[in-house]
């Protein structure tokens, strides 16, 4: 719902502000980077590897044709830091994918990464006391 939508929008605005995540690292660290044809000649062409070497040595090619960092950790972290920052895929950009609309639709995919994400804990966590406050009053 569009109301739930504002609130999470809101608490993701305030909540990511108070959390460094280079102190955490763990949406790097734990998860399965979806990445692009797109994205992979960028990275391919500033480290200046040819794509197909590139794919064969950081991508893994899904039965439904998608492609994602096969390493876990992401071969690009180091020290909580990533080292193609500027040119890191459009998911790592958007992570935690909280100032998307259609909240409750996503609550899988948010729910998966509840306990690896700070901020998508504390939204979670002050967005059930915020809808308490809203559906008891």
């Amino acid at each position: 719902s569009a109301k739930i939508d504002k609130i999470v929008h809101h608490l993701y605005e305030s909540i990511s502000k108070q959390i460094d995540c280079t102190k955490c690292g763990n949406c790097c660290k734990k998860l399965f980077i979806d990445i692009n044809d797109e994205e992979i000649n960028r990275i391919s062409e500033v480290l200046k590897i040819n794509t197909i070497d590139f794919e064969k040595q950081y991508i893994y090619k899904e039965d439904g044709g998608d492609k994602v960092f096969i390493h876990i950790p992401c071969s690009f972290l180091n020290e909580n830091k990533c080292t193609i920052y500027e040119i890191r895929p459009v998911t790592c950009r958007t992570f935690p994918h909280l100032h998307k609309d259609e909240f409750i639709s996503r609550l899988i995919f948010l729910l998966d990464n509840y306990s690896e994400c700070p901020i998508i804990f504390n939204v979670f966590e002050q967005l059930k006391i915020e809808l308490r406050y809203i559906y008891t009053k």
